[in-house]
This record gives C-alpha cells, sequence and structure tokens, in this order.
C-alpha cells in the first residue's frame, strides 16, 4: 500500500508530522526541538546538550530509573542527540505500544530538573568533556567549528567549556527550557504503522497544555575569512588535518548535489581522495564531506597522516579541488548517485530512519518529502550541475586546521 503524509496543528502550536506506512510491522515517534549550541548564550553554552541528560533524570512523575524500565518494558529502540542546531528524544517500538510511547515521551519533555540531580550530572558532563579533549578528532572539530564561523553561532561547542558548565546554574538551565523546549519550537515525528486520528488524540491528551515558546532563531550569515592554523600535542604521534569551506544550507536544493560531490571526492571507498591519498600510502584516512547547516553548509577536509607527509597530504587534497572543476567524469557522478540512492532507500525502509528525515526537514523548512520526491532530486544532478555548484562554492575561502606533534608552524 502507498505511504501517506499527514499534518496537524494543535491549538497550543505543536506541530505533528506523519508518513503512514500501514505495511510496516513498528511504529517510531519523535519530538526534534529547533535549539541547540547555536541557540545558547555564551554564557551557558552546553546547555542543550546537558539538557539532553537532565531529561532521561525523570519528571515529576517518573524517577530516572521509571524512565528506563519503561522504554525497556515495551522493548522500544530509544535515543536523543544534541547538535548545533536541534535536540531530539525519539522511541521504535511495536505498534501496541503507540499511546505508552508518546505518553512517556511526553513525560521526558518535561522534565523536572531536580537540583540533586543537577549536581550530579554536571560532574558527569565534566567527565565527558574530558573524555573528548582526548580524543584528537573531536578537538579538531571543534576548534574548526569555531575558526571557521568565527562570530557566528555556530562556531559554539555543543559540549560546552569545563568552565561554562561548572558556572551554569539550575535556575539558568529551567529558564533555557521554559523559553525553547515547547510548541511552536518543536515537531512531533511518527511513522510506520499508525492511525494518525489516534495519534492526534493522544498528543493533545499528554501534550495539549503545554505551553506555545516564542523562540526565533538569529540567523546571521557567517563572514568567512581564509585561516591556517596549527595545534600540538605531546601525546600525538599523527597529525589530524581538517580543512572547511562553504557550502549549501538545508533550505538549499543544492544540497543534493553537494551530497554527490562529496561522494565522488571523498567516499571513504572509491572517491578521488582514496585513490591519491590512501591507495597510494600518504594519507592513513583522508575524507571530504558536506553539512548543510540551517541558513549555511560546509564541505570539508579531513586527513589523518604522518607529520612529514601532512603538507604533502593537503596539497594533494587541494589539488583533487581544483582538478575536479574540470575533469569531473559521468560514470563516476552515476556511481555516487548509485551509493547515496541505496543508503537514503535503506534508511527509508524502517520507520525509525523516515522519522528521523521527516522530523528533522519539518522543524528546518515546514516541508515534507517523501522518499520517492528525495530520490528524483538526488537522480536529477548532472556533471553539468555539478560543475555550476563548484562555481557557486568554489571551495574558498577555507579554514585549516592541523592537530599533532611537534612545534607550531
Amino acid at each position: 500500500m502507498p505511504l501517506t503524509f499527514q499534518h496537524h496543528q494543535l491549538k497550543n502550536g505543536l506541530d505533528i508530522v506523519a508518513e503512514i506506512n500501514p505495511d510496516s510491522h513498528s511504529f517510531a515517534a519523535g519530538f526534534f526541538v529547533k535549539t541547540g549550541a547555536r541557540d545558547e548564550a555564551t554564557d551557558i553554552n552546553g546547555v542543550s546538550h546537558f539538557l539532553e541528560h537532565m531529561m532521561f533524570k525523570g519528571s515529576s512523575t517518573y524517577t530516572w530509573e521509571d524512565v528506563n524500565r519503561i522504554f525497556d518494558e515495551m522493548g522500544a529502540r530509544y535515543n536523543a542527540f544534541t547538535s548545533q542546531e536541534m535536540t531530539a528524544y525519539y522511541a521504535n517500538v511495536l505498534p501496541e505500544f503507540t499511546e505508552r510511547t508518546i505518553e512517556h515521551l511526553a513525560h521526558l519533555l518535561r522534565p523536572a530538573i531536580r537540583n540533586e540531580d543537577f549536581t550530579t550530572e554536571k560532574n558527569v558532563i565534566l567527565e565527558e568533556i574530558a573524555m573528548y579533549l582526548d580524543d584528537p578528532g573531536h578537538r579538531l572539530y571543534e576548534k574548526v567549528m569555531e575558526s571557521h564561523f568565527a562570530n557566528h553561532p555556530l562556531s559554539l561547542s555543543v559540549l560546552g567549556s569545563a568552565d561554562s558548565i561548572k558556572k551554569l546554574e539550575r535556575d539558568q538551565m529551567a529558564n533555557y527550557f521554559k523559553s525553547r523546549y515547547g510548541p511552536g519550537n518543536m515537531v512531533l515525528s511518527v511513522t510506520g504503522r499508525l492511525d494518525f486520528d489516534e495519534v492526534v488524540r493522544l498528543t493533545e491528551k499528554y501534550c495539549g497544555d503545554w505551553p506555545r515558546v516564542n523562540a526565533p532563531r538569529e540567523n546571521l550569515n557567517p563572514i568567512y575569512t581564509p585561516r591556517r592554523e596549527y595545534l600540538t600535542d605531546a601525546k600525538l604521534n599523527r597529525n589530524y588535518t581538517m580543512g572547511m569551506t562553504p557550502g549549501p544550507s538545508s533550505q538549499d536544493d543544492r544540497r543534493f548535489a553537494a551530497r554527490v560531490l562529496a561522494d565522488v571526492i571523498g567516499d571513504s571507498d572509491g572517491s578521488r581522495f582514496y585513490w591519491a591519498l590512501v591507495d597510494n600510502a600518504i594519507a592513513e584516512d583522508a575524507d571530504f564531506g558536506f553539512y548543510p547547516h540551517d541558513g549555511c553548509g560546509s564541505f570539508y577536509i579531513s586527513l589523518t597522516t604522518d607529520p612529514e607527509r601532512t603538507d604533502q597530504a593537503m596539497k594533494i587534497a587541494l589539488d583533487e579541488l581544483n582538478k575536479v572543476k574540470t575533469d569531473l567524469k559521468d560514470d563516476e557522478v552515476d556511481r555516487a548517485k548509485n551509493k547515496i540512492a541505496s543508503s537514503l532507500v535503506l534508511s527509508g525502509e524502517v520507520p525509525i530512519g523516515r522519522m528521523r528525515a521527516i522530523g528533522s526537514q519539518w522543524l528546518y523548512n515546514h516541508e515534507y518529502r517523501s522518499l520517492e520526491k528525495d530520490m528524483a532530486t538526488l537522480m536529477s544532478v548532472t556533471p553539468a550541475s555539478l560543475r555550476q555548484l563548484m562555481k557557486d562554492f568554489p571551495f574558498d575561502p577555507m579554514t585549516i586546521v592541523t592537530l599533532g606533534p611537534g612545534e607550531k608552524k
């Protein structure tokens, strides 16, 4: 049977979007909130991620033990994530647990934020920050974002700093939650086997009294300046290098072409970077990717090399970016499109994959895109449209940061 899309908005402004699949054997639901690190004041940087932890500490009705026990009793596949631009809380269950899932997610999104839990979890967050500081890939990514976006809110860390988390107070978190986690700034995305009228009734029952929030996002245009930076860490024996340059936004249909181009240049297997850098043992890892943000986007290079080969590897990578502008081949474009199409179909075959796609798309654009529409847009990408994309986004200006052993250059 064909998939059908439904949308309803409660009186308080909470959007409910659904893709109904009668042939599915499961039901997925997720609350997507348009808030993340870019929406935080610098003095409370990290509060969105900290709040993700606090959601699982329970509501006025449930304790943290209850939260996990109830999900486990349903056999739910559940999780949450926080990014620079959104937070999401979701679960995938058998259809007979539809009401219990909506009820439980609703409780999850109304956290008690108890003082004792706040104090305990603050130490957990500080340990997490310390752990990630030992991860060169994470440190490098955060530094690249900070340098590339400079004074733009996307420069802020998702985790925050140890200093900002130590100074964060419980009431600051509660006020941030009150101002952003409500109808008008969130969507409930449901997919799989479901009765939409029943989902609307249940959402009204458990979320209908939530107060609406007015939480506009400041969408500034980034001001990019080419930068080259070196960071050192005596514990390392490899160089980790990232380059970042502007690309299409989440609102730009050229994002489909950008994904194809990224696959051609830097997929982990069979791409130009693979043959030029990895297969030739010049770099241990060499990737070129694309990430669409809200209002802007980024292409990025990621290299792992012996320190003696870093400059050579970066020169080859930049040469490949110049070469692809003039020698792009039909067969490599077709190959990339087919790989991405397979990935879209495989993720779209399960409700949880479509739930995430539909929820995030609605949050950014208030638009529903079927899998068929995404596939059609993807398959319409041509070498000519990729060449035009590279004229619009010519991999310049670029921020390049290297983290490795040795002295700063």
